[in-house]
């Protein structure tokens, strides 16, 4: 069994910020450490965007330009967790935030396909 569960997500004023984190476990849990990591967001009637992503080594990452500078993505390998701190939040973060896990592709490519996906944790900024 693959699993991946997010937490962390909720209610935030504009411009405070969240941190999401993402367990892997089951037989996931054993291919994380070499695994491209990446947080995805879904907000209602569009399309789910690739927000950041992070190689297995943390060497690189990637941002979409929306959220360069306020998003941070991070891994701890040992914990077999990666992690999403989201700072000066904007109104239009506000969506469905998932992990996915990229078990497949070389380790210098972030952007997919991904393979495995956890449920999603919603992210709701106010005004």
């Amino acid at each position: 069994q693959v699993l991946l569960v997010e937490s962390g997500g909720g209610l935030v004023q504009a411009g405070g910020s969240l941190r999401l984190s993402c367990a892997a476990s089951g037989r996931l849990g054993r291919m994380f450490q070499s695994s491209v990591m990446g947080w995805f967001r879904q907000a209602p009637g569009r399309e789910r965007e690739l927000v950041t992503s992070i190689s297995w080594n943390s060497n690189m990452t990637y941002y979409v330009d929306s959220v360069k500078g306020r998003f941070t993505i991070s891994r701890d390998n040992a914990k077999n967790t990666v992690y999403l701190q989201m700072d000066s939040l904007k109104l239009e973060d506000t969506a469905v935030y998932y992990c996915a896990a990229d078990v497949t592709s070389a380790e210098t490519w972030l952007m997919g396909p991904f393979d495995y996906w956890g449920q999603g944790t919603q992210v709701t900024v106010s005004s």
